[in-house]
């Protein structure tokens, strides 16, 4: 797994779950509570996370998704929709011995955490996500809604098109980052002017990705947009309704909220337990905002209890 210093009572290893491996970080004793990242990150995007929780008394367990850092990056596209990443999760749960867990995700990981929670409810015992929340699946395909709303130069339909995108943002990392993590204006497709690092990033996390994304490239974090249209299908097929004790927060200035509104959460999640806007946030909201996203995640732990 790419990541920095970790806590005590750690280790990093390789979980065979569904076909392939995981780099996961496993840290702490107690209760399972499973951390999904999202697009482009890595495991280390949850470093804040690892140390509350295992202060708090959790086990936390932490991949590298499928695609990234030093977990397995099938080349099959279809390979990255919902059902095999919930899938992958659950096997994850069966090599590490656990039952159940509670499953937190961000931006693609909340989504895989929702489908995980849909597809596998025995194994989830809550779910949170952040940035992306949950809902009913629309009446028409995604990409269809998308280009009839923003255009074909909307970043998630400019990166249906296998190889354009790879390239673009690769071709200057730092600067990808930088740019991506400052959310400056066109950062998705690579064409932000330079823009300064946020200060709630270290230079020496930067690296963490940067030495990443220099060996694994964005071929795989990007399979997960080209799956769009058929996880919307098997969302109409399956139902959509999550049973488990629920959470969803996410940053005010999150682009996110300006095209996946989070007004239909209680019409899919039956025990929504609560629904949090944290101000002056954006994106990247456990590693930007950790102290209020770790207070949010211990106070609907503790209410499981």
């Amino acid at each position: 797994m790419s990541t920095g210093p970790h806590p005590p009572a750690t280790r990093v290893e390789l979980v065979e779950t569904n076909g392939i491996r995981l780099s996961t970080l496993v840290a702490g004793t107690g209760p399972p509570v499973l951390l999904a990242h999202g697009f482009p990150e890595l495991g280390h995007s949850w470093r804040h996370q690892v140390t509350a929780l295992v202060a708090a008394g959790y086990q936390v367990v932490v991949p590298d998704m499928r695609g990234y850092g030093d977990s397995d990056r099938p080349d099959d596209e279809a390979a990255y929709g919902v059902e095999q990443v919930a899938t992958d999760l659950a096997g994850l749960l069966d090599a590490l011995g656990h039952e159940r867990a509670v499953l937190v995700g961000h931006d693609w990981g909340a989504a895989a955490a929702w489908a995980t929670a849909v597809l596998h409810p025995d194994r989830v015992r809550a779910v949170v996500g952040l940035s992306v929340p949950h809902g009913p699946p629309a009446a028409v395909p995604p990409t269809e809604v998308l280009r009839r709303r923003l255009g074909d130069d909307f970043y998630m339909i400019w990166y249906q098109e296998p190889g354009r995108a790879e390239g673009a943002l690769s071709a200057d990392l730092r600067r990808t980052f930088t740019g991506l993590f400052a959310e400056a204006p066109g950062c998705l497709h690579a064409r932000a002017h330079d823009a300064a690092l946020p200060e709630w990033i270290d230079p020496d996390d930067l690296q963490v990705y940067l030495d990443a994304y220099e060996r694994t490239g964005f071929a795989g974090g990007l399979r997960y947009y080209r799956n769009i249209d058929r996880n919307w299908e098997l969302a109409r097929a399956r139902g959509h309704h999550v049973h488990q004790p629920a959470m969803f927060a996410t940053g005010a200035d999150d682009l996110v909220r300006r095209f996946q509104p989070a007004d239909r959460l209680a019409e899919s999640c039956t025990d929504l337990r609560g629904h949090h806007v944290v101000p002056q946030a954006g994106h990247w909201l456990q590693q930007q905002r950790p102290d209020e996203v770790n207070a949010l995640l211990l106070r609907f732990l503790e209410g499981l209890d």
